[in-house]
């Protein structure tokens, strides 16, 4: 049972920590957008992709000051040996390693999905806009 306390713990901080990525992430692209309509020029891939490192990378730093705290405040537990500290320990280990693993997933896989789903439409230069409606065009008449 002190195990599935440590999962829900870890599961709240995860999920805060990849909402709070998700948001830095919008807000990157939405800049970039509207760096892009001023330039007049087309959004691509690769000004998603300038996006995405620019929101991921304002979100390092305060991931790895979170994860250093709840470390620091859990690895005393692991060395505890007073009454019930075996019930501690049950719940501080999954956080432990629970937390390495939310920071891969914050700061690499959360981000590299993101531009996968945001990205598969866009051209790839601003040039391939006409070339990917087109293609678009002759897949919805393929479809009917």
């Amino acid at each position: 049972m002190a195990v599935a306390v440590g999962f829900i713990a870890l599961a709240g901080v995860a999920a805060e920590t990849g909402v709070i990525m998700l948001i830095y992430l919008d807000q990157a692209l939405r800049e970039r957008r509207t760096a892009c309509a001023a330039e007049k020029g087309a959004f691509t891939r690769d000004d998603l992709h300038r996006a995405i490192m620019v929101g991921a990378v304002e979100r390092v730093r305060p991931k790895m000051m979170t994860v250093v705290a709840i470390i620091a405040g859990l690895v005393p537990i692991l060395w505890s040996t007073g009454t019930e500290s075996e019930i501690m320990q049950r719940i501080a280990v999954p956080m432990i390693g629970g937390m390495i693993s939310s920071t891969v997933l914050t700061l690499a896989v959360i981000p590299a999905i993101y531009g996968l789903v945001k990205g598969w439409r866009l051209p790839v230069r601003p040039d391939d806009r006409p070339a990917v409606a087109a293609a678009e065009e002759k897949l919805l008449e393929a479809a009917e």
